[in-house]
Parts: C-alpha cells; structure tokens; sequence
C-alpha cells in the first residue's frame, strides 16, 4: 500500500550525507509516513502509521 505519493515532501536524515550513499527518503502525511529508497525513486513506498514511526525512531536511537 503505497497511495500517490505526488506533492509529498520528501527528505533524508541529515546523517546521510552528501555522498549519495544508501538511504531512504521519508516524507510525513498527516496519519502516516512513506519511506523510499533515495537511489530509485520509482520503486514501491513503504508506509507506515505514525505511532509505528515514533517507536521505530525510539528503537535506532537508543540501539
């Protein structure tokens, strides 16, 4: 489930730097964020539910 992504903002992490490595883009709708992959675009988006979101950040940050 992806939806039409058109119009959204998208950004990367500021931990990615500017080398064009691997990462993602996300960009927040209003109940959920897309995450895709910054190399290729035109591939499917994963969504997934704010509160999904939160924990996952809690997760990395603390890992």
């Amino acid at each position: 489930m992806s939806g039409d992504t058109t119009g959204l903002a998208w950004f990367k992490s500021s931990y990615s730097g500017s080398q064009g490595d691997s990462c993602v883009e996300i960009a927040i709708a209003e109940q959920v964020v897309h995450v895709r992959d910054s190399k290729d675009v035109s591939r499917p988006v994963f969504v997934v539910g704010r509160e999904g979101w939160r924990s996952f950040v809690r997760f990395v940050d603390h890992a």
